[in-house]
């Protein structure tokens, strides 16, 4: 793990999931960990409605002013450039699309300066809707950065099918992530798989994750 992780992705690519998971898979590890909730667009599904999660593991949780609350205010407020300078890691989980990276982008210039201490991961889903083409999943990484002004260095490969994910399905995605980590010259640093799914099949070829981000159908 680098110092500084963002994590970008679709809508719905499970990229807040990760990000949840990452903070606390450090945290277990005894490490000092922020989690930054930098979705200033979508007030669902988001780091900052696990509050309670984070205080019980040792997380601190950085977000918008305006989070968990009646209104509708795209407001960052606080100092991201003292938050990722202090000890410990940071990971920062962005709004989805070209939209939530905008708000990225307002902090390139000092995030640019940590080089080989950050990591910019792209979160793709092979069944996220309207985003299962190689092509068109490229099309939003470069989007992505060029909001952000940042240059992805990692791709995760989080293809899932929610509650009704199959050892199969995640097998079947793995040469999606693979062609868009050869047209995007990105290395695939890990796919997932819900931890619940586990069988030996997926042993060693996959990440397990908790499923912590769900519809509120699925809860």
């Amino acid at each position: 793990m680098k110092k500084i992780n963002i994590i970008t992705g679709h809508y719905g690519s499970g990229k807040t999931n990760i990000a949840v998971n990452m903070a606390i898979d450090l945290a277990k590890q005894g490490e000092k960990t922020a989690i930054v909730d930098l979705d200033i667009v979508n007030p669902y599904f988001r780091s900052a409605d696990f509050e309670e999660l984070f205080s019980g593991c040792g997380v601190e949780l950085v977000k918008p002013l305006y989070a968990n609350t009646n209104l509708d205010i795209p407001a960052i407020s606080f100092d991201l450039e003292r938050i990722v300078k202090d000890d410990g890691y940071v990971i920062i989980d962005v709004g989805g699309d070209d939209d939530g990276a905008v708000a990225l982008g307002r902090y390139a210039g000092f995030l640019s300066a940590f080089g080989d201490d950050l990591d910019f991961f792209y979160v793709v889903n092979k069944f996220r809707y309207l985003k299962g083409e190689d092509g068109e999943a490229l099309e939003l990484l470069w989007k992505i950065e060029a909001a952000s002004r940042l240059r992805a260095t990692k791709i995760i490969n989080n293809s899932n099918l929610g509650s009704e994910t199959t050892p199969e399905d995640v097998l079947s995605s793995m040469d999606f992530a693979m062609e868009i980590g050869e047209k995007s010259g990105l290395p695939i640093e890990f796919s997932t798989a819900p931890r619940e799914i586990g069988c030996p099949l997926l042993d060693g070829k996959v990440k397990y994750v908790d499923i912590y981000v769900k519809p509120i159908w699925d809860k």
